[in-house]
C-alpha cells in the first residue's frame, strides 16, 4: 500500500511528530474507510481513538481538538466513519470497532503499543465513543467491517466530551433549541424519533448496556449546554455509580456546547491524567 510505504519512510525520524493521512482501515461495501494516525515524540505510544461529532450526519476526522495530548506522549486515530447521511444506525459502531482492529493488527507496523486502547469523543462523536467503549464484545454492535476480524475491539477507558448518553431520554432533557437540531439529526440515525424504534433507540443508548466489565469513564459536559442536554451525562454517571463502575464528571459552570475551554491546558492535563492511569 503507498500511504504505509510512506509511513515507514517518515518514521526513520523517529523523534519527529509524524502524521500519516487517510489510513485506509475498512470497506464498508464500496465505500473506503479511514482515519488519519498521529504519532508523539515518543517510542510504542499508547493509543487514542478520537471519534468526530456532527450530530452523527457532519464532521470530520480532520478536527482533531485534542490534539494537545500528543504533547504528553499518547498517539492519536482521529476516525472517519458512515454519517447518518450515508448510513443508519449501528454502521457508525461497526466502522469505529472496525479501525480499533486495524489499529491492533498494524501495531507492529507503526510502532503502536495497543494493549490498551483509549476511546475519546466530541458530541455526537462522545456518543459514539461511549457506545464502543461500554460494548466490548457485543454481537449486534461488533459488526464485521474489515479484515482483522481476529482482532480485538476492547477499549481500555473513555473520555466522552458532552456527549449523550441515552437517546430514550434525551428528546425529554431538551430544550426548545435543542429539539431543533436533535429531532432531525435522531431521525436521520435511526430512522425515526426513539419512541417510534425504542428497541433501536435502546441497543444505541450507553445507559442500557452497563456491567461489571465496564471500562472507566470520563464525563466533561457544560452545565449550560443548550443543544446536548447536561442531564445526559449525569444520568451517565449515575448508572456508572449504581453499578459501582469507575466513573469522573466534570460539569463546567457557564460551559456551552464545546469551546475551547474543553480543550484547554487544565483539561488536557485532566484527561492525560485518567489516560495514563488506566493505560498503564
Amino acid at each position: 500500500m503507498k500511504i504505509i510505504a510512506l509511513f515507514l519512510l517518515a518514521a526513520v525520524s523517529v523523534c519527529a511528530q509524524i502524521t500519516t493521512n487517510d489510513l485506509e482501515y475498512a470497506r464498508a461495501g464500496d465505500v473506503p474507510l479511514k482515519l488519519d494516525l498521529h504519532l508523539p515524540k515518543a517510542d510504542n505510544p499508547r493509543v487514542i481513538v478520537y471519534v468526530h461529532g456532527g450530530a452523527w450526519r457532519a464532521g470530520s476526522k480532520s478536527d482533531v481538538p485534542i490534539a494537545g495530548l500528543l504533547d504528553h506522549g499518547f498517539a492519536i486515530a482521529s476516525v472517519d466513519y458512515r454519517l447518518s447521511t450515508q448510513a443508519r444506525f449501528p454502521a457508525q459502531i461497526h466502522d469505529i470497532k472496525a479501525a480499533i482492529r486495524f489499529l491492533r493488527a498494524k501495531s507492529g507496523l507503526f510502532h503502536l503499543n495497543t494493549d490498551k486502547i483509549a476511546i475519546i469523543g466530541s458530541s455526537a462523536g462522545g456518543h459514539l465513543a461511549a457506545l464502543v467503549g461500554v460494548t466490548n464484545g457485543h454481537k449486534a454492535l461488533e459488526g464485521r467491517i474489515g479484515e482483522h476480524l481476529d482482532q480485538s475491539s476492547d477499549i481500555a477507558c473513555v473520555v466522552s466530551l458532552y456527549g449523550a448518553s441515552n437517546l430514550q431520554s434525551i428528546l425529554s432533557q431538551s430544550t426548545e433549541f435543542g429539539l431543533k437540531m436533535r429531532v432531525p439529526a435522531l431521525q436521520l440515525l435511526l430512522g425515526d424519533v426513539p419512541d417510534q424504534v425504542p428497541d433501536l433507540a435502546k441497543l444505541a443508548s450507553p445507559v442500557d448496556h452497563l456491567d461489571a466489565k465496564d471500562p472507566p469513564l470520563l464525563l466533561i459536559h457544560g452545565d449550560a449546554d443548550p443543544q446536548m442536554p447536561p442531564r445526559q451525562s449525569q444520568e451517565f454517571a449515575k448508572a456508572y455509580e449504581a453499578k459501582k463502575l469507575p466513573v469522573t464528571l466534570i460539569m463546567l459552570p457557564g460551559s456551552k456546547h464545546g469551546g475551547a475551554e474543553f480543550y484547554d491546558e487544565a483539561r488536557l492535563k485532566t484527561m492525560a491524567a485518567f489516560l495514563a492511569k488506566h493505560l498503564q
